[in-house]
């Protein structure tokens, strides 16, 4: 990962750290921020305002906005390039955000030659943690829907690598994840059945296929489709002799 003087956590929750040490911003300022992040481009300072501030007067929220610039003060301030009508964050400004997203795309692209450093466990934990929990704007939740849907293909993705490469302890892991934050997906589920059947634990894809059909029943009154089901089919079969 690249040195940055200024770097911007958005993985997990918000931090702001210069230098590799962590500053304190107002709750408007971390707004500021982090829509920028998000955006990863320069914005209209109308659109901005509009944005963070939804339910305010026009002239109400362009004051919001030249409040939160005034609170940034020395790192922060630095971080960002602004203008007279627009607003960005400069080039050198780090967002954990861009690596993720950069490294998903890059597990699901069939034709990208991959790094030892991209197929580890460190990948699993960067595709762990959702974007901004506890953020209910909807330019937060707009991002982060969009992000949850990539890192659970990617992690399932990084499962399916590590099962090639006979890495079925880090397969179990990676598609562990993926359906812990998504219970009744039913593609974390064939990946984490897979990675366990690949190790050659019957028991325990048997198991989780069980878990998984009681939940989906409880919760949706669905059935697992027929491909989930042809998984585990043989160990079904053998089980009811």
């Amino acid at each position: 990962m690249v040195e940055r003087p200024f770097c911007l956590t958005l993985l997990g929750g918000f931090r702001l750290l210069a230098g590799g040490e962590q500053l304190a911003v107002s709750s408007g300022s971390e707004r500021l921020l982090a829509f920028l992040a998000i955006s990863r481009r320069t914005v209209p300072r109308s659109v901005m305002a509009t944005t963070l501030w939804p339910d305010a007067p026009e002239k109400r929220a362009q004051a919001n906005l030249r409040s939160a610039l005034a609170r940034l003060d020395g790192a922060g301030r630095r971080m960002l390039d602004v203008g007279t009508t627009e607003i960005g964050l400069c080039p050198e400004t780090g967002v954990d955000f861009d690596e993720a997203r950069a490294l998903a795309q890059r597990l699901l692209d069939r034709t990208a030659e991959l790094g030892e450093s991209e197929v580890g466990t460190r990948s699993v934990e960067v595709l762990s943690d959702g974007l901004l929990p506890g953020w209910y704007e909807e330019w937060v939740l707009a991002a982060a829907d969009e992000w949850h849907q990539l890192r659970l293909h990617a992690l399932e993705a990084l499962s399916a690598i590590f099962v090639r490469q006979g890495r079925f302890a880090e397969a179990v892991t990676a598609a562990s994840v993926a359906a812990h934050a998504e219970p009744l997906r039913e593609s974390a589920c064939a990946a984490l059945i897979e990675a366990h059947l690949a190790e050659g634990n019957q028991v325990e894809a048997l198991r989780y296929f069980q878990l998984y059909e009681r939940n989906l029943r409880t919760e949706l009154g669905l059935q697992p489709t027929p491909r989930l089901c042809e998984l585990v089919a043989a160990l079904r079969a053998r089980r009811e002799r």
